[in-house]
């Protein structure tokens, strides 16, 4: 499971399972999800299952029911820029803040920091899988 992370430097991947920047990436421009709420920073969709990065605490809003209803989320998270959510796996996110990444496996519910740390980072994407 790899990501590609846009920063103010340039584009890396990130192996999500190692936790390691693996090499530089092509740039990448995110999907445009339009989200009818206050403050939206960043969004992102797979199927029915829609995040929002909100410029409040907790700084996620998530919604698993294609944007009918919200809950929050990431009340541990600090301000985000960037979210993804894996197509193949919807409960798989990245939240990405200043300059670290956070995966969730479980739709939001817990998040964990990863390990790199990469220059201000603007937008995040996952890699498809290498068959």
């Amino acid at each position: 499971m790899r990501a590609a992370v846009r920063t103010a430097f340039g584009t890396f991947l990130v192996d999500l399972e190692t936790e390691e920047v693996i090499g530089e990436g092509e740039d990448f421009e995110p999907g445009d999800v339009s989200v009818e709420l206050p403050r939206v920073v960043a969004a992102a969709a797979a199927g029915a299952t829609v995040v929002a990065v909100v410029d409040r605490r907790p700084p996620l809003v998530i919604s698993h029911d294609a944007a009918r209803t919200w809950h929050e989320a990431g009340g541990g998270l600090p301000p985000g820029f960037a979210i993804a959510i894996d197509e193949g796996n919807p409960d798989v996110m990245v939240f990405a803040a200043r300059n670290r990444l956070y995966l969730s496996e479980n739709g939001g519910t817990f998040w964990r920091a990863l390990v790199p740390e990469l220059p201000d980072i603007e937008a995040v994407h996952f890699e498809p899988s290498e068959s």
